[in-house]
């Protein structure tokens, strides 16, 4: 059974828990959270013991003369990233009892990591509806905009988070390459499978092409112009990157994907030129109801084709 956490959530954000040894050098919990953060300044570690700002599982606060052994486990607040608010904004296309659904926009991560912990669908949601028990069902890459799922509450986690896992949601992406000069509309519609490998420290995913294929993605064409190809994608897996990897090896790479084919570096956000991949629908079944579900974004792709519209 998960552990509650004995602090709320504050600003949308939940407190950390820290397992500290029970045994060891360090004579006190805070001597050993000085040297497991040896980043962080001593002195300011030590005041936030003083203003009781770190609890045990009680919800009791914790002295700087603590001794190591007293509690296994602490909990405390992160101190915030400094963070100047992304210019997007999603949009809620669906709220219950159980279930929320946005149309996240471009460059929105969808839950709090490294710089981004306001700046993060999950974090924005939370203090939008003022409710601390909101969870992402799925997750999308920061780079891709549409839909996006969260339960409400915690009973209804379990059964949405289960339609992903079985892979009993269809879903329907599109995205816009540019036009190859060997380009031949007469491959499509396809399906192209292959293994994606995601190791850990690297940020993009490796192909093994010696192994069984783990994921597979139907492609249909939806229109192509003399600059650009439409194509609408229906993944039956959901490996990390997989349709920006599966079209960059069919020659049409997504517009301003800085990962594949190639890595391009770490530079700031374009917000005029986002990646041209959207995640357009949800199908399913809902577990709750046992009703037909069908959710479309409302976004659309800037460098898709005029004649799409």
């Amino acid at each position: 059974m998960a552990m509650l956490s004995p602090l709320p959530v504050r600003d949308g954000v939940g407190a950390t828990r820290l397992h500290v040894p029970l045994v060891g050098e360090w004579p006190t919990v805070a001597a050993y959270m000085i040297e497991r953060f040896f980043h962080l300044d001593p002195e300011r570690l030590l005041v936030r013991f003083d203003r009781g700002e770190i609890v045990a599982r009680d919800g009791t606060p914790l002295a700087r003369d603590t001794p190591l052994g007293a509690e296994e486990f602490i909990w405390y607040y992160r101190d915030p990233p400094v963070e100047t608010r992304l210019p997007v904004e999603l949009e809620i296309l669906h709220q219950d009892d159980d279930l929320v659904v946005i149309d996240k926009p471009h460059f929105l991560p969808t839950t709090p990591g490294g710089r981004f912990l306001q700046n993060s669908a999950l974090i924005r949601l939370r203090n939008l509806l003022d409710n601390p028990d909101i969870a992402p069902i799925h997750r999308l890459d920061r780079a891709t905009a549409g839909l996006l799922m969260f339960s409400a509450r915690p009973e209804s986690r379990g059964p949405y988070q289960l339609l992903f896992e079985t892979r009993q949601v269809q879903k329907v992406y599109e995205a816009v390459s540019a036009r190859p000069d060997d380009w031949d509309s007469s491959r499509f519609p396809l399906v192209y499978r292959n293994h994606i490998v995601k190791l850990r420290g690297e940020l993009k995913v490796r192909v093994d092409d010696e192994r069984e294929p783990n994921a597979e993605t139907l492609v249909e064409l939806i229109d192509a112009d003399s600059r650009v190809v439409h194509t609408l994608l229906r993944p039956h897996s959901g490996k990390m990157h997989q349709l920006r990897v599966h079209l960059a090896a069919l020659g049409l790479p997504i517009m301003n994907d800085p990962f594949y084919p190639e890595l391009t570096g770490e530079a700031p956000d374009d917000f005029d030129h986002p990646l041209q991949l959207l995640a357009r629908e949800l199908h399913f079944v809902d577990p709750l109801s046992g009703a037909p579900r069908m959710f479309s974004s409302t976004r659309t792709l800037q460098e898709a084709p005029l004649s799409d519209a």
